[in-house]
């Protein structure tokens, strides 16, 4: 069996998969939930580390300004990541 990640032994994947396979639906949505809030999270400090003085909605602003396209982000809220930053 060749490996999704070639720094990881063969073994220790298809036990992590046969793991997964065993998930129900619900605890797979958890898991991907705890992983976005993670992201979330990190994105979070990130920008705070940055940009320490940044209101709540600012904060808001510059996380989802990491998913969402530039162009969409001035017209939806008048927020151009190219000139304010990430």
């Amino acid at each position: 069996m060749k490996t999704l990640s070639p720094d990881t032994h063969p073994e220790i994947e298809r036990i992590w998969i046969e793991g997964i396979r065993k998930m129900t639906p619900a605890e797979k949505f958890a898991r991907l939930e705890g992983l976005n809030a993670m992201g979330e999270q990190l994105a979070r400090t990130d920008v705070l580390r940055r940009y320490p003085d940044a209101t709540e909605d600012e904060v808001r602003l510059r996380i989802a300004s990491r998913r969402i396209p530039a162009e969409l982000m001035v017209k939806a809220f008048g927020w151009d990541p190219t000139e304010k930053g990430y």
